[in-house]
């Protein structure tokens, strides 16, 4: 049986705190990202997400404002996996956000909160209503769930083993992770579980920031890896810079709701589904991380749910490439396998809209570019 719990042993969620506090020497203008730099103008639901933190930051008193700020460079945008913290899709991680921290062999990472379901930063929206809910739920995990983390670390690899046991894959699917989480807390039948239970991807920061931490602790040759919506990258261990690759859209599903979102073009969009009339946006979001150790795209044989809704765009070896890119020691993708195979890990993302207005539009695999994995790439 494959321990997908594997690269995660030892590692536990310990705290809840802002990224001023994890991360106290980034001005509070400095803005982080998902995937590699930017080199050009970010795409727009990366500025909505910008927008949007500055005013939950109060760096501006309304949106154009903030636009203005970020389009004369008032504040400075820079990769969120450089400092520790992997955010997910669109989401950009201001002063003021909460952080979950998870600690792995005396290394700690970190991943931002996310407020729940659409509307919400992670999909690039710009509804008042994302902050509002994410202050909401800062102040109660601030006051609820954070001390009571403190005095009980919550081990990441049974959450895992639960999950993949019944049927996730701990990214595209987290709802079997989160009801292991709430159960790890005892919270039973209380309205903490339940507000807790009602956010499905609530445990979603915890495995980003364990496989974020698991990439240094299990010395993979890859430290960092995601997408920013324009370009897919990676950074080696020791290098500062990242190497990058134009991003395609992930391919799989689309939701029916978002045919009718509002400069839908039919047409424009890729892979299967419902709702394909909206043009998607390249892969985004550090939750490749999540992949890159193992699960997501490399655990599908755990997720038959999923595998049925993919079934029209999966490669003919999505269930045995994990044999061929993982390496048994560490859980981990291997990048000499990678090369030797010819075959990249498959990446689960989230899709969303390419001009900001549909949010998340559906989900699918994503696969980079083999080459991106060899240090003799130009």
């Amino acid at each position: 049986m494959t321990d997908f719990a594997m690269p995660f042993s030892g590692a536990r969620w310990v705290d809840v705190l802002p990224r001023s506090a994890a991360c106290p020497q980034l001005a509070s203008r400095v803005l982080l990202h998902a995937g590699p730099p930017f080199r050009g103008a970010p795409p727009a639901p990366v500025i909505n997400a910008a927008i949007q933190a500055l005013l939950f930051e109060n760096l501006a008193a309304d949106a154009a404002e903030a636009r203005d700020l970020l389009v004369h460079g008032g504040v400075e945008l820079r990769p969120a996996q450089d400092h520790r913290i992997a955010t997910p899709l669109a989401q950009v991680v201001s002063a003021s956000m909460l952080l979950f921290a998870v600690e792995q062999d005396h290394e700690i990472c970190y991943a931002p909160m996310i407020e729940g379901s659409a509307p919400a930063l992670r999909f690039g929206s710009a509804a008042p209503a994302s902050l509002q809910r994410l202050r909401d739920l800062g102040a109660w995990v601030t006051s609820r769930v954070a001390p009571w983390v403190r005095d009980h670390p919550v081990p990441i690899d049974g959450l895992i083993s639960a999950a993949t046991a019944g049927g996730d894959e701990c990214h595209a699917r987290t709802g079997v992770a989160n009801e292991a989480l709430v159960s790890s807390m005892g919270l039973g039948l209380s309205d903490a579980a339940a507000r807790l239970r009602a956010i499905p991807a609530f445990v979603l920061p915890l495995l980003m920031a364990a496989a974020c931490v698991a990439l240094r602790t299990r010395r993979s040759e890859i430290e960092a890896i995601g997408g920013n919506g324009l370009e897919f990258g990676v950074r080696w261990r020791g290098d500062r810079a990242w190497r990058q690759a134009a991003a395609d859209a992930p391919r799989g599903s689309r939701f029916a709701e978002a045919a009718a979102a509002p400069g839908a073009r039919a047409g424009a969009g890729a892979g299967a589904g419902a709702g394909a009339g909206v043009t998607p946006l390249g892969a985004i979001g550090d939750s490749a991380v999540i992949d890159f150790c193992g699960l997501g795209g490399q655990a599908l044989m755990a997720a038959p749910m999923l595998v049925n809704e993919w079934s029209a765009v999966l490669p003919g070896d999505a269930l045995t490439r994990r044999e061929r890119v993982i390496d048994p020691d560490t859980g981990i993708v291997d990048v000499a396998r990678v090369a030797l195979s010819d075959s990249a890990p498959l990446i689960n993302l989230g899709i969303i809209d390419r001009d900001g207005a549909a949010g998340l539009i559906g989900r699918g695999i994503y696969t980079p570019p083999v080459d991106l994995f060899s240090r003799r790439r130009g």
